[in-house]
């Protein structure tokens, strides 16, 4: 906040007569021009309030512009300021415009951070009892009320032993904020991403505090790091993508799959074939179908509905139904449909048609969007009986449902497909498409050695 030393003290005292007789007695003050003033029932309680600002002026004190106090007040307001209770009111600043999974990723860097925050230390099952109590309820706008009597307990104990926010500025509390953020609960590095992504936490709400006058400058920028982050973990992997033979073994091995499996082979195709995220596949309708009846056509996405626990979303619902990823609510966006993904749409349309709500994929118990859980559980069921128990569980190659995305634009771009329409179909931005997603497929190194084997006449 901006200060000023243009302050001027109005020795008179205006006195205004209350409907009971009594006076109240206003001292008035100007900062860079604008006019401020406080009314008290006494003239003695005046003339403290007077006598302070004088002495500041005195002092040589500079006065906030904005708020017309002297800064020394601030000062002290701040010094009273804990990290958790910062920490609290951040979570309610970011949350009515936050996506669900946005809230909860908020919640999880703070959880690493608030015990590098306090004066006291918590070991073993309180330790974790206190990090659900912070997860769940504190770090939870919409919940925090309703904590029980004992999670009540708990962050009282939190609340009496935080630290001041002012703390942070200390270069051995933020290096700790960092160290906490940057690792596991095991002492471990956590991954370049999930590390990256509660950094980014903490230096947000620095420069949070910032904004509210807590803080003079982000404490991060301070303090200098052993080594410079490598962003390997943000680049996919090449044994985690599955080559195209690999990836319609799995396609098929879903189908196999007992209960919901044959109805979420074109989920995962949808994945595959046209890169689409969970979230994205989740939403899929009819109308969002631009396909013929035989060969390749496209699709016209105009939202997400990812899984992210009612915990976290306005609805109450597990999944929250919003706009694209980096688009503006009702901005849409097309992306290919192959032939082959075309086959598997018509073949999933006669199997199984679509809800009552028009969506292609919904869960087969109690009808809704389908869950988080059951595609996870199929997806794993796949992969053992595609790759078998033991490489399943030592392999890293289409661990996750989202390896077939990764899969789909590592196809594209290796295909020759221009990466910026590559990006324009994959939802990304050219710069995320060309460090994430540009890498050789697990198989196909080979055959761009070759091509440059041939193009030097070897």
């Amino acid at each position: 906040m901006e200060t000023t030393f243009d302050v001027r003290i109005f020795k008179k005292f205006q006195i205004y007569e209350r409907v009971n007789g009594k006076s109240t007695y206003r001292v008035r003050w100007t900062v860079a021009g604008e006019t401020h003033g406080l009314s008290f029932t006494s003239i003695t309680l005046a003339e403290g309030e007077r006598s302070r600002l004088l002495s500041a002026v005195g002092r040589g004190e500079a006065f906030y512009i904005d708020t017309g106090r002297p800064i020394s007040e601030a000062r002290a307001a701040v010094s009273k300021v804990t990290f958790y209770g910062f920490a609290c009111e951040y979570v309610d600043m970011k949350w009515p415009n936050a996506a669900a999974n946005t809230r909860r990723s908020i919640a999880d860097a703070l959880i690493t951070v608030t015990p590098a925050l306090l004066k006291g230390r918590k070991t073993g099952e309180e330790a974790k009892a206190m990090r659900r109590a912070l997860h769940k309820w504190a770090y939870n706008t919409a919940h925090r009320e309703s904590a029980p009597e004992d999670v009540q307990e708990i962050l009282k104990w939190v609340d009496r032993n935080s630290r001041p926010l002012a703390d942070l500025a200390k270069k051995d509390t933020i290096r700790a904020a960092l160290d906490a953020v940057g690792n596991k609960l095991d002492g471990k590095p956590a991954s370049t991403t999930y590390a990256g992504r509660r950094r980014a936490v903490l230096w947000n709400l620095c420069e949070y505090a910032i904004e509210r006058g807590y803080l003079s400058k982000n404490p991060i920028t301070t303090v200098k790091r052993v080594s410079k982050p490598t962003r390997l973990s943000d680049v996919v992997d090449p044994a985690t993508v599955p080559n195209p033979q690999q990836a319609e073994e799995l396609l098929l091995a879903v189908a196999k799959q007992p209960g919901s499996g044959p109805r979420m082979a074109a989920f995962f195709g949808s994945m595959y074939y046209s890169a689409l995220r969970p979230g994205e596949a989740a939403d899929l309708t009819r109308p969002n179908l631009h396909i013929p009846e035989v060969g390749r056509g496209k699709l016209w996405l105009t939202g997400s509905n990812p899984f992210a626990g009612g915990a976290w979303t306005d609805t109450g619902e597990e999944h929250d139904k919003r706009q694209l990823k980096h688009r503006e609510r009702g901005a849409g966006r097309w992306a290919p449909c192959p032939s082959k993904m075309t086959s598997l749409f018509h073949r999933h349309l006669e199997d199984f048609g679509v809800d009552a709500q028009g969506r292609l994929f919904w869960a087969e118990r109690g009808g809704g969007p389908v869950p988080g859980k059951t595609y996870q559980e199929i997806w794993r069921a796949a992969r053992i009986a595609v790759l078998g128990e033991e490489t399943a569980r030592t392999s890293n190659l289409a661990r996750r449902p989202y390896d077939l995305r990764h899969a789909a634009v590592s196809t594209w771009l290796a295909s020759g497909v221009e990466p910026k329409r590559v990006a324009e179909w994959a939802g990304q931005s050219l710069e995320v498409l060309m460090r994430i997603y540009a890498k050789c497929l697990d198989g196909l190194e080979e055959q761009a050695l070759d091509r440059i084997e041939s193009k030097l006449g070897a």
